[in-house]
């Protein structure tokens, strides 16, 4: 850890908070692309779709087995080399001649998309004091954030002028540079305990670490089953012209940063607000989607809320699970953490692209809805009583 000198662990948190704005940019670019990548294969967007349901599921199930091989290597060493595969997959995807070339690329960038979120949490917290770790994770956020904000808009501006391959390719190109940046600045970390595979039962059987894995999974279930086709939604059911999706996916980024900054400023004195504000705002916002896109004030207010919380609460998790977890354990069961919120990635983008083909895009809102209602009954049921039990020993 590092003494509390912000000059010390600025330049390696902004290399960090920069990947992860590649990475986020990355996962969810395609979401503003799929139309044009889709007619440039000749295939629906529908079923262009899948790549996205592909990528998330793929990062659900290596999360925990490559975390758990690449867990005895030096985490400076694993982070610049997960960096360098990503960039390769971008190469790939930029230069793919074919719709299965291109699944393969992203299948490499899911690899490394899995090691990159089991250990960007960690390495943050590592770097700083333990009063200073949410400042650290929202960074992190922030980068997650501007991603949003601008990486997945300037994404789809890039493609529609220039190609969707020059998004990629600008990708690779950023990440090059973020590798190139923290190989410079990023200072070697003590060496810790390897995780061992008989501990792994332990994380499951703590009330709260298997509380924030079932509410991880409901909460990116039913915010991706809406979010997934929000392009199409936007287009068809509110009737929005293409510039317009992007200036509205830009300020749905936008109100993540809020969400981050909200976080930094409330979680630490009031935990459990934020959890509840996430679960009902999603709730919420996921119900009135559908009535909400007859008036673009309306429609507007509730893709503002998504960012707000959808960014606030990921964050509150990844928070709540270094809280309850050791050094030791924290990369890998943020891997199980990553890896449970990719597989309701893919669950909500397949439930989404199920509900496009069959004619049902308009009700994306309404399902998303009824799947988060079950993180509300959760979060109040077992999860705060959780919480609860455990302050009062």
């Amino acid at each position: 850890m590092l003494q509390p000198n912000p000059r010390k662990y600025a330049l390696p948190l902004f290399g960090l908070a920069t990947s992860a704005f590649v990475f986020n940019t990355s996962e969810f670019m395609p979401i503003g692309l799929l139309s044009d990548i889709a007619a440039s294969f000749a295939m629906t967007p529908a079923r262009t779709g899948i790549m996205i349901t592909v990528y998330a599921w793929m990062v659900g199930l290596l999360s925990l087995p490559l975390m758990l091989v690449a867990c005895r290597m030096e985490l400076r060493r694993l982070l610049l080399l997960t960096i360098g595969l990503f960039m390769l997959g971008q190469l790939g995807s930029a230069f793919a001649v074919n719709f299965p070339m291109l699944m393969g690329a992203r299948i490499a960038v899911a690899c490394a998309h899995s090691i990159f979120w089991s250990i960007a949490g960690p390495l943050a917290t590592r770097l700083v004091t333990q009063v200073r770790q949410p400042f650290a994770l929202s960074m992190i956020a922030t980068g997650s954030s501007i991603a949003m904000i601008f990486g997945l808009p300037l994404g789809r501006v890039v493609g529609l002028a220039l190609g969707w391959r020059m998004t990629f390719l600008s990708l690779a190109v950023i990440a090059f540079l973020a590798l190139v940046f923290l190989w410079r600045v990023f200072p070697p970390l003590s060496k810790q305990e390897p995780f061992s595979l008989r501990e792994l039962p332990t994380l499951f059987h703590n009330p709260l670490t298997r509380g924030i894995f079932i509410l991880s999974l409901l909460f990116a279930t039913a915010y991706f089953t809406t979010y997934s086709f929000i392009e199409p939604f936007l287009a068809t059911v509110a009737g929005f012209a293409p510039t317009s999706i992007t200036w509205t996916l830009m300020v749905l980024g936008l109100c993540g940063f809020l969400g981050s900054v909200l976080f930094s400023r409330l979680y630490g004195l009031h935990r459990c607000l934020v959890l509840r504000s996430g679960v009902i705002g999603l709730f919420i916002a996921l119900l009135v989607f559908l009535p909400a896109a007859a008036f673009t004030p309306t429609i507007l207010a509730c893709c503002m809320l998504l960012g707000t919380i959808s960014t606030m609460f990921n964050v509150a998790m990844q928070a709540e699970l270094i809280r309850g977890c050791s050094r030791t354990d924290a990369p890998v069961a943020m891997s199980i953490f990553s890896g449970i919120f990719n597989v309701g990635i893919g669950s909500g983008t397949f439930l989404s692209g199920y509900l496009a083909a069959d004619g049902a895009l308009p009700n994306i809102g309404f399902f998303g809805a009824a799947i988060a209602s079950f993180a509300v009954l959760y979060l109040f049921a077992f999860y705060l009583p959780a919480i609860q039990k455990m302050a009062s020993r």
